[in-house]
């Protein structure tokens, strides 16, 4: 590990925190805003397995769900309220997604939603006033609904017409304004859970990994497409790609549980990274193919052209934990799961709260892999650490188990560039408390901000500074000198 004194970044880094519309707008039907399959997922640790059951069907039952995502954290309204104490950390960049139907309330008409795109121009503007540059993702987990009932999804072709079409919209709106973009987030995560980011559910064929395969790669097309249309923008802009990385370690030294993880890296850490960063499909396609028992994509004629053309400039990914792999003897391993994937154990790590095991030499291991692979800029979009936080008598949220974690996870940063990393800057998840993704509470918090709501919407909305915050702030204003 590196000295702590030694730990300082490059000029320019961007430093920041990162958030999600789904999670932490509201106003879920304000101002024309159409539904989006993220608004139909309930509350609960059980969220996935419900969406999972053949009888989901996009449907929002309030007489037997709650949705706290509905209100979110009222960033919607309160956007001002939240730069303003992003500012205050010193905040270099901040990411956050465009909801999809908040400019196309069904997805498929041709005219945007014009109060949709003013809220964004308004939130775009109030960092820009800061000195903060937004980082915006496109499309995060954020489909209209509609998209998803009535075409099936992306495994639809039409979806690559509607997408090029939002995107085209807010990238001529804002290309001026805003450097750094990303296309999908997290566009991997449909190897375990399609409903987020693919909007396939079992009703539309999610448990078939052909339509899986088929929506990869019209979502491939499309993305490459907003390379395209974005190049042609602006010459300086940046546009990556945004995955899950987890390193995935065999869960002992038996080469059948080696050969069980590679396979495995490949196809959840690799496979969609390839695509869109070397832009073409990798020679194990094939193997990941027989592996899942799919078929081969319809791909057009002019579609390996694109994606030839059109690669992405950087890699955004989210990093949160590592997994082992065992397929030898479960007996002696204890299955894990987190952040939509499924292994076992590893007898060396801790686990969060809720069981998200924690690495940070991982972090170091996967951004030499990264860069080793692929010699493009790696960009941190999401790193940080879900639990439940406390006011104490003094009215103060002493968080210094996030520290810890964060402070881990930089110092391994710090590490791999030292190892040759480029790394253009780090934005840790939900800056400010948000409705959990993957179980949609908010008692799983990873903010540096407190904000007072409990899992059934109930509370103030008062935002509150944690000690992480402070901590942060002087990171931020030492470009890393400061950990302690």
């Amino acid at each position: 590990m590196s000295d702590f004194k030694k730990t300082v970044f490059p000029a320019g880094f961007l430093w920041g925190g990162a958030t999600a519309a789904n999670q932490c707008e509201g106003a879920f039907d304000a101002d024309g805003k159409g539904i989006s399959v993220a608004d139909t997922m309930p509350r609960g640790k059980d969220r996935f397995s419900i969406i999972a059951s053949p009888d989901f069907d996009w449907e929002i039952d309030q007489n037997k769900y709650n949705y706290p995502n509905h209100l979110g954290i009222d960033h919607y309204h309160r956007f001002k309220e939240d730069i303003a104490l992003f500012a205050e950390m010193g905040f270099k960049a901040y990411r956050f997604s465009i909801a999809w139907s908040r400019i196309f309330p069904k997805g498929d008409e041709v005219e945007p939603n014009e109060t949709g795109l003013s809220f964004y121009e308004q939130l775009i503007d109030e960092c820009l006033k800061y000195g903060i540059e937004p980082v915006l993702t496109i499309s995060h987990y954020e489909m209209p609904v509609h998209l998803a009932k009535v075409y099936s999804g992306w495994k639809n072709r039409k979806l690559i017409g509607f997408f090029k079409n939002f995107s085209r919209v807010v990238l001529n709106r804002f290309a001026n304004k805003v450097r750094y973009w990303m296309t999908f987030n997290e566009i991997n995560s449909a190897m375990e859970f399609p409903a987020l980011s693919q909007g396939l559910v079992v009703s539309s064929g999610a448990q078939d990994y052909t339509n899986r395969f088929q929506a990869w790669h019209n979502q491939f097309v499309a993305s490459a497409l907003v390379v395209k249309i974005a190049h042609e923008l602006r010459g300086d802009i940046q546009v990556g790609c945004m995955q899950i990385y987890a390193p995935l370690y065999a869960f002992d030294s038996n080469p059948v549980n080696q050969f069980a993880s590679q396979l495995k890296q490949r196809a959840f850490n690799y496979f969609t990274s390839d695509v869109q960063v070397r832009g073409y499909y990798p020679s194990y396609f094939n193997q990941l193919l027989k592996e899942y028992n799919a078929k081969v994509p319809e791909i057009k004629d002019g579609d390996l052209e694109i994606l030839k053309n059109n690669t992405v400039d950087y890699i955004g990914f989210s990093y949160y934990m590592s997994m082992a792999i065992n397929v030898t003897n479960s007996e002696k391993s204890d299955p894990a799961s987190g952040n939509l994937m499924q292994g076992v154990k590893n007898p060396f790590l801790e686990s969060s709260e809720w069981g998200w095991q924690v690495d940070p030499l991982g972090l170091r291991i996967s951004m030499n892999d990264l860069w080793d692979r692929y010699q493009v800029p790696l960009f941190i979009v999401e790193n940080g650490l879900g639990a439940k936080d406390e006011i104490d008598d003094n009215g103060e949220i002493n968080d210094y188990y996030r520290i810890d974690y964060l402070k881990k996870h930089i110092i391994s940063m710090h590490d791999a560039m030292e190892d040759g990393v480029d790394l253009m800057g780090y934005t840790p998840w939900g800056c400010i408390d948000l409705v959990a993704a993957s179980t949609g509470e908010m008692s799983k918090r990873y903010g540096f901000i407190y904000v007072d709501l409990d899992d059934y919407g109930k509370g103030s909305l008062d935002r509150i500074k944690k000690k992480s915050f402070y901590w942060y702030k002087d990171v931020i204003a030492t470009n890393g000198a400061k950990l302690e």
